[in-house]
């Protein structure tokens, strides 16, 4: 005679029909590359937080995450603020670009984000980069993102997962990053994000 164990559930039909329609919710999905940065608090511990909200926001999934560069402050004097933590994301999205900038803007408030200076410190900047080789100069969300293929700390993350990448209207990232100088931008070989599983 077997007990069987009364923790163990039956999934009930709902939930089975709510999974379902949340796995078709990514057909037809658009490709979105997204940069972090972060340069206060515990900066590695702050971009993994904001590649875990990435992947469980509904209709995002996260198929790649760059390794971590570290980054010297930029448009500011050197030594006034401490280093960024720097990072690429691929996702496949079927957010529309505007939906998905505010999901960008929730998750950087989630993490206390404090927009009272240009270029100042920040404990998270969540930047959508490109979006499916959109251009648009619509001043809320600029695409490709305004000086993207001047910045290496952004270019070099995402040349590491996707060499054949390109900045739509500028060119592949591999020449874009070619041309700039490295700006103080150093892989950091010790550490390293997770792929949400």
């Amino acid at each position: 005679m077997t007990t069987s164990d009364p923790t163990v559930q039956p999934v009930p039909a709902s939930v089975a029909d709510w999974v379902d329609a949340a796995d078709t919710t990514l057909s037809n999905p658009k490709r979105a590359v997204i940069a972090l940065g972060s340069n206060l608090g515990n900066r590695l511990e702050t971009l993994q937080g904001a590649v875990d909200a990435l992947e469980d926001t509904p209709g995002v999934r996260v198929n790649a995450v760059s390794p971590v560069y570290e980054t010297e402050p930029w448009g500011v004097e050197p030594g006034t603020q401490p280093s960024y933590f720097n990072a690429v994301v691929l996702v496949r999205t079927t957010l529309p670009p505007g939906s998905l900038l505010e999901r960008a803007h929730a998750v950087e408030e989630a993490f206390e984000r404090v927009r009272d200076e240009r270029w100042g410190p920040r404990t998270l900047d969540v930047d959508i980069v490109a979006y499916q080789g959109i251009l648009s100069d619509d001043p809320s969300l600029t695409l490709p993102h305004p000086r993207v293929h001047e910045r290496a700390f952004v270019l070099a993350p995402w040349h590491d997962i996707d060499p054949a990448a390109e900045v739509p209207g500028h060119g592949p990232v591999a020449e874009l990053l070619d041309e700039v100088p490295g700006q103080g931008v150093e892989r950091r070989a010790d550490l390293e994000l997770r792929l949400p599983e």
